[in-house]
This record gives structure tokens, C-alpha cells and sequence, in this order.
């Protein structure tokens, strides 16, 4: 039997599909040629803040929006295959990852694999066992400073060899309370088209 949340988004889906009309007929490549890297925090919807309609811009989101090799690859894809020729990297304020470092989610992880609890200051593992040591083992892309993340990000999309130098990089933040993106003037200078 499918869940309540498995009932609701194929009801939303069909409701959706009834009135897909000509959305049939957007072109592969985006329309507006640019792409965006966010972090996939509910509260962000870059079709909303970036005033997207389908069919405009590559969004790539993951766990704080960071320029992970994953995050890079679909950068160049979204160049050299389907032409967009500027990109965005917007962070936000009050992300997750800021909360914790690889050390604690390493530890996390390696008592017990279920969903941790967090007091406002520390997490903590419910239930201990049935862990798993693997996490010691992967980068998490944690964030201290969210200028200096959006400004490094920028600078490692920028200098990765597969980039051309004629792409403009933009660094922003967005506000959760206002809605607002906000330049990071650093950033963006660092991701300047040469």
C-alpha cells in the first residue's frame, strides 16, 4: 500500500499532466542560457527567486550548493552540451551545513544510521547501533562562513580546467527572512570572465 506522501505527489502529478499543454515542446537546451547552483533546502525555490519558467535555466542543487566534482560535472555538461554561457552559485542564510563539521556527521554515522535529533546546539543519535564507519570516508562540503563558501566555490568552479574562462560565475546569498539574493562582491569577482 503507498503512503499518504506517495498518494499526494501522484495526485499533484496528475493534475499537473492534465494541463501540461504545449510544455511539450520546450527545447532540450534552456531558454534564458545560464544555469544556477543551489543547495536543496526546502524553503529556497529558485523558480520563484530567480523568476524561472520551465524550460529556462539548468537548476543544480545539493546539500548547501557547494562545488562538489558532481556539482562541476553538470556545470560543463550544461555548457558544452546545451550552450548555457553564465552561471550562478547562490548559497543561503541559516543552511544546515553550517551546523556541523565531517567530524560530527562521521560520528553520527558511525554510531547509527537513522535520522539524529538536534537540540539547537548539538546532535545526538536517538538510538546507537547498526552504525556504519564509511561516512569517515566522504567530504561533506560543510560551511563556517557563507561569504567565504559562496567566494571559494566560485573560485573552484572558476579554476577547474574543464571551465571556460569566458563563462561568468556570479556569487550570491539568499536571505531566508526577505527572500532577497545578495552579491557576494568577492566571488564574483573571483568568477570574472576572462
Amino acid at each position: 500500500m503507498a503512503s499518504q506522501i506517495v498518494n499526494e505527489v501522484v495526485a499533484a502529478n496528475n493534475a499537473y499532466a492534465a494541463n501540461f499543454g504545449k510544455k511539450s515542446e520546450l527545447a532540450l537546451p534552456p531558454a534564458r542560457g545560464f544555469a544556477i547552483l543551489t543547495c536543496m533546502d526546502a524553503r529556497l525555490d529558485p523558480a520563484k527567486y530567480a523568476g524561472l519558467a520551465e524550460g529556462d535555466a539548468h537548476v543544480i542543487r545539493n546539500a548547501g550548493g557547494r562545488a562538489s566534482d558532481d556539482a562541476i560535472r553538470s556545470l560543463v555538461i550544461s555548457h558544452k552540451l546545451l550552450g548555457t554561457n553564465e552561471w550562478f552559485v547562490i548559497h543561503h542564510t541559516n543552511c544546515g551545513m553550517e551546523l556541523f563539521c565531517d567530524e560530527v556527521m562521521s560520528g553520527l554515522l558511525d554510531d547509527n544510521l537513522a535520522t539524529a535529533a538536534f537540540d539547537g546546539k548539538n546532535w545526538s543519535n536517538p538510538q546507537h547501533g547498526g552504525g556504519c564507519s564509511a561516512g569517515h570516508f566522504i567530504k561533506w562540503h560543510t560551511i563556517k562562513n557563507q561569504e567565504e563558501s559562496v567566494a571559494q566555490d566560485v573560485a573552484r568552479i572558476r579554476s577547474h580546467p574543464l571551465v571556460p574562462k569566458n563563462i561568468p560565475i556570479y556569487g550570491y546569498i539568499y536571505d531566508v527572512k526577505t527572500g532577497k539574493i545578495n552579491e557576494v562582491a568577492e566571488a564574483t569577482k573571483l568568477g570574472k570572465a576572462a
